[in-house]
């Protein structure tokens, strides 16, 4: 990109601003970069790190669905209190504190060190989690825990989008997402490794807190703080020179300077004619996604209760497959980039809808194969490769272009109140599934059936609302790219007002479902 091209990328968006720095927003940020320049030994070890630290993130979500019925009775649960562990105890305080943990990580440049202390704080979280034995204790420790890896998944991204060139993005991104899928993979391994060998399941969440502290330390050594690069769309949204916003000295100014980014930042989230309807689309998606690794394994597990080798097979299943799809979804992001932005938007809408059907087909293998076990557990592989094949190209892909959207300066905020959204949706998801299992014997028929019937509704519907949704959105998208952000001040009346509404009725659908869940699980 040439010189002139950033010089109209930079003028987009504060045209609708009266203030008196526009002669500022013009001007070419020398902080920035439009191609990073980083030796490839280092950005390879640095991906290593920052997968690694991502994939032990988010392993203590597949410990819990992996031994679902260990951890409730050997800590006395009932079905609601364990849709709280695996929903909002967590939901909620990603929520929440995601948005100052990644303004600090924007505010002071200091991306690395941010992760770094989150990390070495979730992982001794994780360690007082296996030492729980009651609900309060590891409710507690997963809160804490929350706190810790709240800002992991935007720092990661963040990081990663300034390390690599914006047509290598995606790949990259992709290669942090194999995380989720190596995840099931090691946990469906352990489970049985576990099960066989009669080892707690909470040993499984102490050596993952020692292993954590190791990895946040080796991040901190060797994962530089790459210069920022330049966005697809170069619309400066800081009424201020960022440059000048590390240099202030007096206290005053840099409250003034942190006030005034938060407000641009949302400023330019709100003008953003795609952003609304990507992030509740994401948040759609998610929410099936999350269903499913929560309550999946252990449904399977049960349907299948003669099959000693299914949550082993599982893990393979979902650790090669998923991994081998979410980084051919990367990379075919990556190849075609030069010529069409919206990829990511097609291969996971489309990849969505068609995944559903092997979904519900996966939840009736038993059923389609007339109760014979033996040609059921062929059907669910088959169904459940398949399944992995079409719907998980898109996580790498679709994170990448948000970040690459956003404004470079802010963009770790902005990915957090992307991922915001996302996590009060998609948290539901297990809460909703614990009331409806709620007074259900575990090992009883009708659990089963209850929770089939739960996947079989809330999964297919995630994905289809998702695609839908992504598909509406490949138009405004194109707009936000070529820089045509919504033009004026917002009205209450109107765009501002919707965005208002729905966050209170978002709010008020978290509030309720965690209060009726903390009920259920404590009477």
């Amino acid at each position: 990109m040439d010189t002139k091209q950033e010089e109209d990328l930079h003028q987009v968006y504060y045209a609708h601003d009266n203030s008196d720095h526009s002669s500022q927003n013009s001007q070419i940020d020398t902080a920035l970069t439009t191609r990073p320049r980083i030796p490839i030994w280092r950005i390879t070890i640095s991906l290593i790190l920052l997968f690694l630290n991502y994939f032990l993130a988010q392993y203590d979500k597949f410990i819990l669905p992996y031994f679902q019925d260990d951890v409730i009775s050997s800590l006395h649960l009932s079905s609601s209190a364990y849709g709280v562990l695996s929903g909002y105890a967590t939901g909620i305080v990603y929520a929440l504190l995601a948005l100052p943990t990644a303004f600090v990580a924007d505010y002071t440049a200091a991306r690395v060190w941010v992760l770094t202390v989150a990390a070495v704080w979730w992982s001794l979280c994780a360690i007082f989690q296996g030492l729980s034995d009651n609900f309060w204790q590891i409710l507690l420790a997963r809160i804490g825990m929350g706190i810790g890896q709240a800002p992991v998944e935007a720092l990661s991204v963040s990081l990663i989008s300034d390390l690599l060139r914006q047509d290598y993005v995606f790949f990259g991104e992709s290669v942090l997402y194999v995380g989720v899928y190596i995840g099931e993979a090691v946990s469906g391994q352990i489970a049985v490794a576990f099960a066989r060998t009669g080892t707690p399941w909470n040993n499984a969440l102490i050596a993952m807190g020692i292993v954590g502290i190791v990895i946040a330390l080796l991040v901190r050594v060797f994962v530089p703080e790459p210069k920022r690069q330049i966005s697809l769309v170069m619309a400066n949204n800081e009424r201020q020179n960022p440059g000048s916003t590390a240099a202030s000295t007096a206290f005053a100014p840099k409250l003034l300077t942190a006030r005034k980014n938060i407000l641009s930042t949302f400023r330019y989230l709100a003008h953003m004619r795609s952003f609304y309807l990507l992030m509740l689309s994401s948040g759609f998606r998610q929410l099936g996604g999350n269903v499913f690794g929560y309550y999946m394994p252990s449904y399977l597990s049960n349907l299948y209760s003669s099959e000693p080798s299914l949550l082993s097979r599982y893990g393979i299943i979902v650790g090669v497959v998923g991994s081998v799809t979410v980084l051919s979804g990367g990379l075919i992001t990556s190849l075609m980039w030069s010529r069409t932005k919206l990829l990511p938007l097609y291969l996971t809408a489309i990849g969505g809808m068609i995944s559903s059907i092997f979904v519900l087909l996966m939840l009736f293998s038993l059923n389609a194969s007339n109760g014979d076990p033996n040609r059921g557990i062929k059907v669910l592989y088959g169904t459940m490769s398949i399944a992995y094949l079409t719907a998980e190209l898109w996580l790498g892909a679709i994170n990448s272009l948000i970040a690459l959207l956003l404004p470079p300066h802010t963009k770790t905020f902005g990915l957090a109140v992307w991922s915001l959204i996302q996590v009060l949706i998609y948290s539901s998801g297990p809460q909703i599934v614990g009331l409806s299992l709620r007074n259900t014997e575990p090992e009883s028929g009708a659990y089963l059936e209850k929770t089939r019937i739960a996947l079989a509704v809330m999964i297919p519907v995630g994905y289809w609302l998702a695609g839908i949704g992504f598909l509406l959105a490949l138009p405004l998208v194109k707009l936000d790219i070529a820089g045509r952000f919504v033009e004026g001040r917002l009205q209450w009346c109107g765009r501002k007002g919707a965005f208002l509404a729905g966050g209170c009725v978002l709010g008020a659908l978290v509030v309720a479902l965690f209060i009726v869940s903390i009920y259920y699980s404590t009477t």
